[in-house]
């Protein structure tokens, strides 16, 4: 359903992408993995057009993103849901009208008890009902990520997009999000594409791997392949983040 072909990205002189190849199923959970400055996220950025790519084609459901308007990028968007890595709640709003923010602001008109209803299911979905009322500075990391999660959830988007959701979390909350990752891509049917340097993320979550190195998708195959692979250059990644 989301194809990469042959991307390039250059930011001033630094060369980020040199030649990206990757295809991502429908309703699968695919992790994206690799060492700090590898071009992880800039990849999630273009999957999604918030990047241009200086060369090569992204194509979502048989459109390529680069090439098509400005109202079909916006209508291929609200097929997507962003867990940013932050979470990016905004402190001013309660939890209810930061959840609500993709309804408002997405054209269709909902009346107060529809919005209020479709923002207790999602919140309800990440296990955190009852909590509209509260702000962000009233909750935990662990919470303000869930309600991320919540606003990423709220248009029913067919493709969830993580940047390293477990950042800045201690393992014990770490492991809950991604169980609740891994039981939304199940339960809903959606397709997540998470940016991850969690080993441990990645054996919970991923039905698929991409582990980029040097610009380019370097190995792309099951969990299973990856932990068995005698390649030097996934071996060392392994070994690095297992002794962090």
């Amino acid at each position: 359903m989301i194809e990469l072909k042959n991307i390039h990205k250059s930011f001033g002189t630094k060369q980020v992408l040199k030649g990206v190849n990757l295809n991502i199923d429908m309703a699968e959970a695919l992790c994206i993995i690799g060492r700090s400055g590898c071009g992880k996220s800039v990849m999630l950025k273009h999957i999604v057009g918030l990047l241009t790519p200086d060369s090569g084609e992204v194509i979502v459901e048989g459109l390529n993103v680069n090439k098509i308007s400005e109202k079909e990028l916006y209508e291929i968007r609200k097929q997507f849901g962003f867990l940013f890595q932050g979470a990016a709640l905004f402190d001013s709003m309660t939890v209810a009208e930061n959840v609500a923010l993709p309804l408002v602001e997405g054209g269709i008109k909902y009346s107060k008890s529809e919005m209020d209803d479709i923002v207790a299911e999602k919140l309800d979905l990440v296990g955190l009902p009852n909590i509209q009322k509260l702000k962000p500075s009233e909750l935990s990391g662990g919470m303000k990520k869930r309600v991320g999660l919540a606003r990423a959830l709220v248009t029913n988007p067919k493709y969830i997009l993580y940047d390293e959701p477990t950042t800045g979390l201690d393992p014990i909350m770490s492991e809950s999000i991604d169980n609740l990752i891994k039981e939304l891509n199940d339960k809903i049917n959606v397709t997540s594409i998470v940016v991850t340097h969690d080993m441990i993320s990645v054996k919970i979550v991923a039905d698929k791997i991409a582990m980029m190195h040097e610009g380019k998708v370097h190995f792309q195959g099951s969990p299973y392949d990856l932990l068995h692979s005698d390649d030097p250059v996934i071996r060392e990644f392994i070994s690095r983040t297992e002794t962090h």
